[in-house]
């Protein structure tokens, strides 16, 4: 959890959705088109063709998108959208963590195994047919990439991320932030399902102790779940999450960054110091 007081910034680890890119939009286009594959016929169908094509202006403001995006922060990888988009074809509600977690323990596991296959097939096949199209869904939280160019040299940056490394290298090449990031210090989905496996190897790459990392995440479940190792938590109130996360996780004692005050909530003064 976060910890007041001027604190050493000495390793600063970043998710990657919600906190350095802007990926709503792609996530719920790809997981749209994967949901097809195993419901070509249900409930979403119709909507699905609706929007397949439709103007981004256009699919930001339609309720299934809303939905998706208020659940987004329950989840964690891929297989988590096609269960946000199962939830909304069943008009199930669902208001917390709890209550996802027993909805997702009562899904098939050939679906969620599936899903998260498929969805990173369809991820590259809208990445290759229009590569710039794709790059359209993925604008960067200018701000905050912003405070990375500048603060480059006063900590060890990292990415934590549930992304494909592919998507992350491009992304991150197409931001101009790709020399900021060592690539031994971006551990991928390939690194497990959960963030304490993301953040117990880079501390094994980096052989600093948990108590010298800080993870930036926009999901509060993350936040609680590397808390365990002792790694300091901090929510970036820009992501994917509400006034239901933000409460919660000042709550529970973790900082919320917002996009505007980052570079001082986070770094303080010039020197990298760490500040409540």
């Amino acid at each position: 959890m976060y910890r007041s007081g001027n604190v050493p910034l000495k390793v600063l680890a970043l998710d990657f959705d919600g906190v350095i890119s802007d990926s709503a939009l792609e996530s719920f286009v790809v997981a749209l088109r994967t949901y097809e594959a195993f419901d070509a016929e249900g409930a979403l169908s119709e909507t699905s063709a609706n929007l397949r094509n439709a103007p981004s202006g256009v699919i930001r403001s339609h309720p299934l998108f809303l939905g998706f995006v208020d659940l987004m922060p329950l989840g964690n990888r891929a297989e988590d959208m096609g269960l946000a988009l199962k939830c909304l074809s069943l008009g199930k509600a669902i208001s917390d963590q709890a209550e996802w977690d027993v909805f997702r323990d009562q899904t098939p596991v050939g679906f969620l195994t599936g899903f998260h296959q498929r969805f990173y097939q369809e991820r590259e096949i809208l990445r290759n047919q229009d590569f710039d199209e794709w790059l359209a869904l993925l604008a960067p939280f200018g701000l905050f990439v912003e405070c990375l160019r500048r603060r480059q040299n006063d900590c060890v940056l990292a990415l934590a991320t549930a992304k494909d490394r592919p998507s992350v290298d491009l992304l991150l090449d197409a931001y101009s932030i790709s020399h900021i990031f060592m690539p031994s210090r971006i551990i991928d989905k390939e690194a497990g399902r959960s963030k304490q496996a993301h953040l117990g190897l880079l501390q094994e790459r980096l052989d600093v102790a948990f108590e010298d990392i800080t993870f930036v995440d926009d999901k509060l479940n993350h936040l609680e779940d590397v808390s365990k190792l002792g790694v300091r938590g901090v929510l970036a109130g820009w992501g994917y999450n509400g006034e239901r996360e933000r409460r919660l996780a000042m709550h529970r004692g973790f900082l919320v960054c917002e996009l505007e005050t980052a570079d001082a909530q986070l770094f303080g003064a010039p020197g990298g110091e760490f500040r409540a």
